[in-house]
């Protein structure tokens, strides 16, 4: 079964053909950012079953992890969609605001807990961890 998605104006457009894989919620200050002040919640497929129409913007940056990022998001509206660790190419992490059924995969863990703002509210039924777990394989 495909999963779709897209930004807030329509101008970028997703398709999966896979299930998620994981998905998580991410304190991080980067994240932060990205969310307005709040958490992120990023699902990840496998990179070669996803597809994009329309322009995607990218911004590169060093997370907190110290990997190397890339950000994308719609030139028109901003919507946040990806994210790309350049050391884990197979990997697409979607925002799960972006896909038109955020309920597909609920996030399992909660990361960077550490740097979450002291009225963060972390669900009591996720794994926390203060900082970065392993990657999904």
């Amino acid at each position: 079964m495909a999963h779709t998605g897209g930004c807030l104006c329509g101008a970028v457009k997703i398709t999966i053909d896979a299930e998620p894989m994981a998905a998580r919620m991410c304190w991080c200050r980067l994240c932060q950012y990205l969310g307005g002040g709040s958490a992120t919640v990023n699902v990840c497929f496998p990179s070669d079953a996803v597809t994009t129409t329309g322009e995607v913007r990218w911004h590169q940056s060093i997370a907190d992890s110290g990997n190397t990022m890339q950000r994308g998001f719609c030139p028109t509206c901003g919507t946040p969609l990806f994210s790309l660790a350049e050391s884990r190419p197979h990997l697409t992490f979607i925002r799960a605001g972006a896909l038109d059924d955020p309920n597909i995969q609920p996030p399992q863990a909660v990361i960077w807990t550490s740097q979450a703002p002291e009225w963060a509210h972390h669900d009591p039924e996720l794994a926390h961890h203060p900082q970065q777990i392993p990657p999904v394989a």
